[in-house]
């Protein structure tokens, strides 16, 4: 692209609230219910301290007058706009995200537009200093999934239903803009639109094509580019759409002032005849060929399009600033933090190559909810985006930091970034690559020992070797060592390795584990649990470097019948309990922030001497198996504590964390979940008191773990049902 440099203002960081208010059937899923932003003020003093310039935010139709305009309830909004107005953020208006209206219309409603844009105008007269609006959030994008997939009202599967659901809301794009600006005649259309782009195989090629060329037909419409002389004017004439509806935006052309870009790693998709090489929910075809639907990232050898190449496209199409107004990922942190800093310098790039590029928008600042059904049901499957809800108050995530440093202008340096995303690593693919035939930014993934690492402490270890194994899944560098490499007991040994190393962070597996043996070793049990997490607290504070290390449940003396939390005074019982207690104290005094995790009754899918593990082998054999009764304990999932622990250290969280399952179960009653749930025989199974087992360290009879810190680990039944899966595929 031989352009010359524009002269343009600094690139801008937005962001934007997760609103959709989407009907399925007669059910509508509000987002802002879900995620309590509808109740909490005080979330916008969040998000004006993150140092963004503008916000896209919901003044939606279906919230404020679902019964007529007469009724409308303009409360919410009146508090809200103001504060925004206060904090010195502009508001980017939104009035239908993903919606279909109030209960009395519909997409393909004729009077749909007319109406829109009367509640448009009520918008603007009330409050005429707002300069920014989207009237209708990717037209295109929800005239396919409830006009041509029938997920959402009115819940369509034809072309005419979809090209009719298209047409309405593009006219009420344009109407909208029409009332708003007999207010303000400077408003400001900010038209968003997902953006993705179609691969195919030869036999395919027709077929991509139309889904290429369909992609901008919202904001062909809005530009007035449709006419008889356009790729896809036939398509709409083919399933009886009068020339005349056309013709009305030729007549009425509303081009945005900004083209708003939403890309995702779904976005771009393949299709491919050759059905066997994928799973039957990815089959379907156009009547004329029978073909799968597939993640391209899953497929394509080249990788994904990306964001340079979709906003290269758009400016080179329109010729209009264009903004990426949707950068959001359901993954674990570090992907979020690659994703974000991808799209950012993307745009920096294509601005020193001439483009018009505006902002870019961190979108879901407050997560999003069910999205991985696209919001057809309810199963409060939660992604976390700028802010953590699963704290009593939103917590700021990693991603705040960088939004941040982004929005003043800075860089944002981790050396978890310095490895390409899970898109642009070989484990991407889970099926055959298929050549795409188009030139990838997909750089090599970089060397994991030209890097900063992180340090893993006990290699031979069930948690050690989990974290190893879960940071190659995460694209995370690491060095996994063993006690011959660091002994943490020893001062210099420390000293060493850290120099040696030069790691970021260091995570403390190591451990004297053996609760009962320790009654007869109390110095090595104290000498390893305690000394050894104190010299590396101190080694790593010198250093600069983070600490997370892990203390157990086994700290409290059971007198409570209610899950302890991170402020409970600590009373263990045993030697065990006693040098976690003790290791705690001294690390947090040592290395202030730290991270220190309690946790209990670990169990997972990779070793073979967990309970669950022993207990379905005992079972398998035709064993009985016996368990205690009457203690009281919250299981944990190794893999949901492993992914949770590196997420709050990459966020830079500090102090003391409860990291459990949710749930009080006793040993024995979760054996005969456990097998339940794995169809064996439960009768097997033998409960006994605990005092009858022949353990030697004294035990709590109730040591579960809650917090007030945040919930951040799935439910017990989820994850029981998980490690049977993946117990299977080990």
């Amino acid at each position: 692209m031989n352009l010359e440099p524009l002269s343009l203002p600094p690139l801008e960081m937005w962001a934007g609230v997760e609103c959709t208010v989407n009907r399925v059937g007669d059910e509508y899923f509000d987002q802002l219910e879900r995620n309590g932003h509808a109740t909490r003020l005080n979330d916008l003093d969040r998000f004006a301290a993150l140092g963004i310039r503008a916000i896209r935010y919901p003044v939606l139709w279906e919230r404020v007058a679902p019964n007529g305009l007469e009724k409308a309830d303009w409360t919410w909004t009146d508090e809200r706009l103001e504060r925004l107005r206060e904090l010195g953020i502009c508001p980017i208006v939104g009035l239908v995200h993903h919606g279909s209206g109030p209960r009395d219309t519909s997409l393909i409603d004729p009077a749909f537009p007319e109406r829109l844009a009367e509640f448009a105008h009520a918008v603007s007269d009330r409050y005429p200093w707002v300069t920014h609006y989207t009237p209708v959030n990717e037209p295109l994008t929800t005239a396919r999934f409830s006009g041509l997939y029938g997920h959402w009202y009115p819940h369509g599967r034809d072309d005419r239903t979809f090209l009719r659901a298209l047409l309405v809301q593009c006219r009420s794009v344009a109407l909208s803009m029409q009332a708003v600006r007999q207010v303000n005649p400077d408003a400001q259309l900010v038209q968003t639109e997902d953006m993705g782009k179609t691969f195919s195989t030869p036999l395919l090629a027709y077929q991509a094509e139309l889904e290429n060329q369909r992609r901008w037909l919202s904001l062909d419409l809005l530009c007035g580019r449709i006419n008889p002389d356009h790729p896809l004017w036939h398509y709409f004439c083919q399933v009886d759409i009068e020339a005349a509806e056309l013709e009305w935006f030729l007549e009425h052309p509303c081009p945005p002032d900004i083209v708003g870009i939403n890309y995702y790693l779904t976005s771009d998709r393949l299709l491919d005849e050759q059905l066997e090489k994928y799973p039957t929910h990815f089959h379907g075809g156009n009547g004329q060929h029978e073909y799968a639907d597939v993640e391209a990232v899953r497929v394509c050898g080249e990788g994904v399009a990306g964001h340079y190449r979709l906003l290269r496209e758009t400016w080179e199409r329109y010729q209009l600033p264009v903004a990426v107004t949707e950068v959001h990922l359901c993954c674990t942190r570090e992907e979020q933090l690659r994703w974000l800093k991808q799209a950012w310098e993307a745009a920096q790039q294509l601005r020193g190559e001439g483009a018009d590029i505006r902002a870019i928008t961190a979108w879901s600042l407050l997560g999003a909810y069910d999205w991985n059904s696209l919001v057809t049901r309810a199963n409060n499957f939660y992604e976390p985006g700028v802010f953590d809800l699963r704290s009593p108050t939103p917590r700021a995530t990693a991603l705040a930091t960088m939004v941040s440093h982004f929005s003043q202008g800075k860089t944002y340096e981790h050396p978890i970034l310095e490895t390409p995303g899970w898109w642009q690593r070989p484990e991407r693919l889970f099926y055959p690559a298929v050549n795409c035939n188009f030139s990838s930014s997909t750089t090599s993934p970089a060397r994991h020992d030209s890097l900063s690492p992180l340090v893993i402490t006990g290699a031979t270890g069930t948690l050690g070797q989990a974290f190893a194994r879960i940071c190659d899944i995460r694209g995370i560098p690491y060095r996994l060592l063993t006690r011959q490499e660091m002994n943490i007991t020893d001062i210099q040994s420390v000293e060493r390795s850290l120099d040696e190393l030069r790691p970021w962070a260091v995570i403390n597996t190591a451990g004297y584990v053996r609760v009962d043996d320790a009654e007869r070793e109390p110095h090595l049990c104290q000498k390893i649990n305690a000394d050894g997490a104190a010299i590396l607290a101190q080694a790593c504070v010198e250093r600069s470097v983070g600490l997370v290390t892990f203390s157990s449940d086994l700290v409290f003396d059971g007198t409570h019948t209610k899950p302890y939390l991170e402020s409970h005074q600590v009373s263990p019982l045993n030697v065990y309990g006693h040098s976690k207690a003790v290791a705690e104290k001294w690390v947090l005094q040592t290395h202030p922030c730290s991270l220190v995790i309690r946790t209990s009754a670990f169990f997972g899918p990779w070793d073979r001497h967990n309970f669950l593990t022993i207990l379905l082998q005992t079972l398998a054999d035709g064993n009985p198996f016996v368990a205690a009764n009457d203690a009281i304990v919250s299981p944990t999932y190794v893999p949901d504590l492993v992914n949770t622990t590196l997420d709050l250290l990459i966020d830079g969280e500090c102090g003391l964390w409860h990291l459990a399952n949710p749930g009080a179960i006793a040993w024995a009653e979760l054996a005969q979940l456990t097998a339940k749930l794995a169809g064996m025989d439960v009768s097997r199974i033998e409960a006994r008191p605990s005092h009858s087992l022949g353990w030697v360290a004294p035990r709590p009879v109730y040591s579960a773990l809650g917090s007030e810190r945040g919930t951040l680990l799935p439910e017990l039944d989820q994850a029981i049902a998980r490690y049977l899966r993946e117990r299977q595929s080990v």
